[in-house]
């Protein structure tokens, strides 16, 4: 009875071993199938890069201590180990085969089962291949991570690739040059940031935020604009206040309209003449809140969004008219004050041309005249009709120069001033220099059949245009030829420098100053310059589109555009070196002459001495360093503070003129640091620092 169960257990027992052979056989196919596949292809991956013996045997080594990490390969006891498959054949069935323990591939691993870093459930053999089908053999480094291996499978990469040494050396290579640029931007990084740290103080140290001065943009009213918060609101808001007043009195809101402008006289009391909040009124806050709510309560009652636009339009348009109507005025006011002499200047020549009389000076002769037409001298020509200003530039030059008793000064002045620039110079002679005083009217040469100037001055044309008792007299008509009524354009003086060979027919080279200029070096090395066949040695003027030909010429009429270029840089009178010599070579007088001809109806420029030396000289001037000479300080109060100080003259050409109270108050000192207040004439005339 026992025989039946018990042969029933048996057989069952039998089939489940020969399931597990099968599968066990199975497994053994694939691996077999992917053993192959796998010595494929660690054939081709492991094939030599490199010619070297060395290089390949060192790679080969590590080829063969992969298939030694299971131990099983290479140890001759486990050769001999006979190993069972159990596997069903196609016709079902149940077959044994036995295998070598060293038949088996490469690709078949012993694993111990006691193992910790893997699961018991696993079985004995396990297949680990270690190379994707498309993989190459530079890959190697990159495969480790790669998300193609198996989460099913737990397939892992057994195989560690050898790093070629080259490869390893480009690595540290890299890293290394990585590691050097980055200290390289790191210490860069800090040099830049302590320059400019330097630079921000030195930029600092030479910023001048005192506010000097009464005119144009050093006006107390332009200092620090809109640097209050509160003094902004307060001037918003009493544009809208004015705004709803208007709108108010239009709609008979009589109780709304004495309100809003009570407000608004409120907080312009308030904020006075304040550019910070600092300077506003204690109630300025107060008022400020007040406003407020009165505008409040006009938005509510008054608030139309089309009409509000129409008054602010209309409100912006009248305040455009008065600006522009205050810049008329204050241009013709400002045109008048720098025509018109100060009392102290003209105290000045009154005092010393009575003394000369007085004193019985007229046949009195100045020193060195022996030296006059000495050509090997340093020869100066200034023109001019102010005794303090001709002093200042014959004072600053003797100062500076090495040798002062090589230097001589021709000074032109007209009949009204020459008693008293005379008696200014016997008093006050410079060191070793030599001076030399001219009347203008006693060229006898110099007349209207010779001058064209003159000729032009006595015509009925030029009288009306300056002398008419009805001619325009504000701005509001004819504006835009006030500066050029000015007395200087009518004045010889401005016109004598075209004349220089007739004036001084002796001398071969002469440098020209004007009276508004201050000579901060020696410079006697202009006499040095090779001008290269030019006639004038000037400094220029342009900069990129300023101060060219078209700014002076009128270029519409054809005989301008037909001779000229207009982009034509620019030069400045007011120092000027000539080479006489070639002047009279070149006849440079003669095309003053029919250039001024020309110009008798004012159609190719207007007056001035500026345009016609321009034209007179070009392509006849050589360009001088900047350096030599410096322009801008009569009305440009943002001129480079290095630069001034650098110069070897620098001029105050323009309105503000450093006699004036005109003047830019920062550039004065650099001119009234060589006027002599102490002297007697200077004290009694008011004229102080």
């Amino acid at each position: 009875m026992e025989t039946g169960p018990t042969k029933l257990l048996s057989l069952g027992s039998l089939l489940i071993f020969h399931v597990s052979l099968a599968i066990l056989h199975v497994s053994a196919s694939k691996a077999d199938l992917l053993d192959t596949l796998t010595d494929q292809r660690l054939a081709k991956a492991y094939q030599p890069l490199y010619d070297c013996e060395r290089c390949t045997n060192r790679k080969e080594k590590g080829h063969r201590r992969y298939f030694s990490d299971g131990g099983g390969a290479d140890d001759p006891v486990e050769k001999d180990l006979d190993i069972v498959a159990t596997y069903t054949d196609t016709s079902g069935n149940i077959r044994i085969n036995t295998v070598k323990y060293g038949d088996l591939s490469d690709s078949w691993v012993w694993e111990n089962p006691t193992d910790q870093n893997h699961d018991n459930s696993n079985d004995s053999v396990t297949l680990k291949d270690s190379f994707l089908p498309t993989m190459r053999p530079e890959d190697n480094d990159e495969v480790r991570g790669d998300k193609h291996f198996s989460e099913e499978g737990r397939i892992q990469n057994q195989l560690t690739s050898p790093i070629n040494p080259v490869k390893l050396k480009r690595r540290m290579l890299r890293q290394q040059r990585k590691d050097e640029r980055t200290a390289e931007l790191i210490q860069q990084d800090k040099e830049t940031e302590n320059l400019i740290q330097v630079a921000a103080i030195e930029l600092s140290k030479e910023f001048d935020t005192t506010a000097k001065g009464k005119y144009s943009i050093w006006r107390r009213e332009y200092q620090n604009a809109n640097s209050g918060s509160t003094l902004k609101l307060m001037r918003d808001q009493i544009i809208m206040a004015k705004a709803y007043a208007s709108i108010a009195k239009s709609k008979n809101k009589t109780s709304l309209y004495d309100t809003l402008m009570k407000r608004a006289k409120e907080s312009q009391r308030a904020i006075g003449e304040s550019s910070t909040d600092t300077q506003l009124h204690s109630s300025a806050l107060e008022r400020a809140k007040a406003m407020g709510h009165t505008l409040s309560i006009a938005k509510d009652q008054l608030y139309d969004c089309a009409t509000m636009a129409r008054k602010l339009r209309a409100m912006l348009q009248t305040a455009e008219e008065k600006v522009i109507a205050q810049k008329k005025k204050s241009t013709f006011l400002t045109q008048v004050a720098a025509k018109t002499v100060p009392r102290q200047l003209h105290c000045l020549p009154l005092q010393l041309a009575t003394d000369y009389f007085l004193e019985g000076h007229e046949n009195k002769e100045l020193p060195n005249k022996e030296k006059l037409e000495d050509p090997s001298l340093y020869h100066y020509a200034l023109f001019s009709d102010n005794v303090l200003a001709t002093s200042v530039v014959v004072n600053s030059a003797v100062l500076h120069a090495k040798e002062p008793e090589k230097h001589v000064f021709h000074i032109v002045t007209d009949k009204l001033n020459f008693a008293a620039m005379k008696m200014w110079f016997i008093l006050n002679p410079p060191a070793d220099a030599t001076i030399q005083i001219e009347n203008v009217d006693e060229f006898k040469w110099l007349n209207s059949s010779y001058c064209s100037v003159l000729r032009q001055l006595e015509s009925a044309r030029i009288k009306e245009y300056y002398f008419r008792a009805n001619h325009p007299s504000s701005l509001s008509a004819g504006s835009d030829n006030l500066k050029y009524r000015n007395p200087k354009y009518l004045s010889m003086l401005n016109h004598l420098r075209f004349y220089l060979p007739e004036v001084y027919p002796k001398l071969e080279k002469i440098l020209f100053l004007d009276d508004d200029i201050v000579v901060q070096k020696d410079l006697t090395p202009l006499w040095s310059v090779d001008l290269r066949g030019m006639v004038n040695g000037a400094v220029e003027t342009c900069k990129e589109s300023f101060h060219r030909f078209d700014k002076y010429l009128n270029f519409s009429n054809p005989k301008i555009s037909k001779n000229f270029d207009p982009n034509a840089c620019g030069w400045a009178f007011g120092m000027n070196i000539f080479d006489l010599k070639e002047w009279r070579k070149r006849d440079i007088t003669g095309i003053y002459h029919h250039w001024q001809d020309l110009n008798e109806d004012r159609t190719l420029w207007k007056l001035g001495s500026l345009p016609p030396g321009l034209i007179t000289f070009y392509n006849l001037t050589y360009p001088l360093d900047r350096s030599w000479h410096v322009l801008g300080l009569g009305y440009d109060p943002a001129l480079n503070q290095t630069e001034i100080e650098n110069a070897a003259v620098i001029h105050y050409n323009g309105n503000n003129k450093p006699w004036l109270d005109l003047a830019v108050s920062k550039y004065k000192l650099y001119w009234s640091k060589f006027v002599q207040f102490d002297n007697p004439y200077m004290r009694l005339c008011n004229i102080i620092q």
